[in-house]
């Protein structure tokens, strides 16, 4: 079994947009500052890094699961090329009220990622920008740490979440520092791999 570090999209890895709208186009796609560096310094440490993003955009009719797809694609090659690896991306496209087992706060994307890929999730974390990221992965059993800075709709609390961070960057020295791995080395002599 692996350990992973789940994030969030909208908020996390790029910039979100204003309430009601929705990214729909790649030019639309603004990495936040530090995220490249962050992912990067996670893959060193042997973490899988996977993207866990609620898309209701899908459901509202506003982009389709293919052009959606295209924006995740070029993402991941956009962070590739800054050294920065996603190891996948599920996103749950229904509306809110739909009923699915796989919109946040719903754990269903975090646990299909562990059956799919050997995660285990008591030492893997949640990266989040809303109480619903936070309440994800608290249900899936993953550690969880709450963005304070990214957060357009104004931070209230952590959510429960365990820690707080101002951006990915933070969060991930937050995680390598509870792991044990001193910022800019290898893996960490603590995990179980």
């Amino acid at each position: 079994m692996t350990s992973a570090v789940f994030l969030d999209r909208d908020g996390v890895i790029n910039r979100k947009r204003p309430e009601g709208q929705y990214v729909t186009r790649w030019e639309e796609m603004e990495l936040l500052p530090g995220v490249v560096e962050g992912i990067a310094s996670l893959n060193q440490a042997g973490f899988r890094v996977i993207v866990v993003s609620n898309q209701r955009c899908v459901a509202k009719g506003l982009i389709n699961t293919v052009d959606l797809e295209d924006i995740h694609r070029r993402m991941s090659e956009a962070l590739a090329r800054g050294g920065a690896k996603i190891d996948a991306i599920y996103y749950c496209p229904h509306e809110k009220g739909d009923g699915c087992d796989c919109r946040k706060p719903a754990p269903g994307m975090l646990l299909k990622a562990a059956r799919s890929l050997g995660i285990e999730l008591s030492s893997s974390w949640m990266i989040g920008d809303s109480n619903s990221d936070v309440e994800a992965g608290k249900k899936a059993g993953c550690k969880t740490i709450r963005l304070s800075a990214t957060n357009s709709a104004g931070f209230a609390g952590n959510g429960g979440a365990d820690f707080v961070a101002e951006s990915l960057l933070d969060a991930a020295r937050k995680i390598l520092g509870e792991v044990g791995v001193p910022a800019g080395t290898g893996t960490a002599s603590t995990k179980s791999r």
